[in-house]
């Protein structure tokens, strides 16, 4: 029943108005919004709902993750953006906060509710 079932994934914010901001002015995705609930649109139709929840707690992990062509560009767009990368104790990031040793490149950072999202770029 379910494998054939359209399927997304939701991201809880804090404040709605804060995350319109930040994920179609900062980081400039394609959204739209219905019932109170906002849309990410994202290439393929796999889209992300974005929901308020006063009370809810950050995701320490990732919830969200971009692919990206050129990772360095990709952080100097954060960083125009005033948004920081994630750098985490025991991890080896480079100086501008990319994990380049295994795996594909990838840098975290967070939205303004504290949510774990990345951008990454295959090898």
């Amino acid at each position: 029943m379910l494998r054939d079932a359209t399927a997304y994934s939701g991201i809880a914010v804090i404040d709605m108005t804060q995350a319109r901001q930040f994920y179609s002015d900062t980081l400039g995705l394609r959204t739209s919004e219905e019932y109170g609930l906002m849309w990410l649109h994202h290439p393929g139709g796999r889209d992300t709902l974005i929901y308020e929840q006063p009370e809810a707690t950050a995701a320490s992990y990732t919830v969200l993750n971009f692919e990206v062509q050129d990772i360095d560009e990709a952080v100097a767009f954060l960083r125009s953006r005033n948004v920081t990368p994630e750098v985490y104790a025991g991890l080896n990031q480079d100086e501008s906060g990319v994990f380049r040793d295994e795996g594909p490149y990838i840098v975290w950072f967070r939205d303004p509710s504290g949510n774990v999202l990345s951008m990454l770029q295959e090898r």
